[in-house]
């Protein structure tokens, strides 16, 4: 099966469909974050996620942390998928499911050592998807994402091996490292934002070059 490629940071209706027209299968939209780039509002989020339809995926990225807050957040943007960047600090995943029987949840693990397999073995059985990150969320200012880091793959390789859901891989990740990520890794899915801009703009060249190399895998 081809591995997944997500497109992150979109910030148009113009980056919508170019991100679409060139291979993408899903579309990150980045709520309001305490840090990094992409964060657009709630109301352009809305009138892409109007635009995006099956088969592609339109993720919301939220920084929200309690059940509660995740939900309304969602209900304002109407996307079919919530990517949540940072620990669920109140509520349960079942509550949002209870709320949104059909939307789907992907929750980020940030990698900085072998704990994240511990972290994601405690919730992968609650969750659709795993994202994997290069975030700090224990930060003074926390970064959840966009960091244009890598983190340790082998790590990730291992925790791949342990849970029973797709996890997409994200971090640093570019047309030039994303073979021998894949490869490390064995991914469900690839994540990228910094890696396919320039000057904070999707540009085509780079968009091409990363879905042409994860495609000739």
């Amino acid at each position: 099966m081809p591995y997944k490629i997500k497109i992150c940071c979109i910030s148009s209706h113009e980056e919508a469909k170019l991100a679409i027209r060139h291979g993408a299968d899903a579309l990150g939209l980045v709520g309001k974050m305490p840090s990094g780039p992409g964060p657009i509002a709630d109301e352009l989020i809305a009138s892409i996620a109007k635009t995006i339809h099956p088969p592609i995926a339109s993720f919301l990225l939220t920084s929200e942390q309690t059940a509660k807050d995740i939900i309304a957040h969602v209900n304002r943007v109407h996307t079919n998928t919530v990517q949540i960047v940072d620990e669920l600090a109140e509520g349960s995943y079942d509550e949002i499911r209870e709320a949104l029987p059909h939307l789907k949840i992907v929750q980020v693990i940030h990698v900085t050592g072998e704990e994240s397999i511990r972290q994601a073995l405690h919730i992968h059985k609650h969750v659709d998807a795993i994202l994997l990150d290069s975030g700090n969320p224990k930060a003074a200012v926390k970064t959840l994402g966009g960091t244009g880091n890598t983190h340790n793959w082998r790590i990730s390789h291992d925790l791949v091996c342990e849970v029973g859901v797709p996890v997409f891989l994200a971090g640093g990740l570019h047309a030039g490292n994303v073979a021998e990520a894949i490869e490390t890794v064995k991914p469900y899915g690839v994540d990228i934002c910094s890696g396919v801009r320039t000057n904070g703009k999707l540009d085509v060249q780079k968009l091409n070059a990363f879905i042409n190399a994860v495609k000739a895998l």
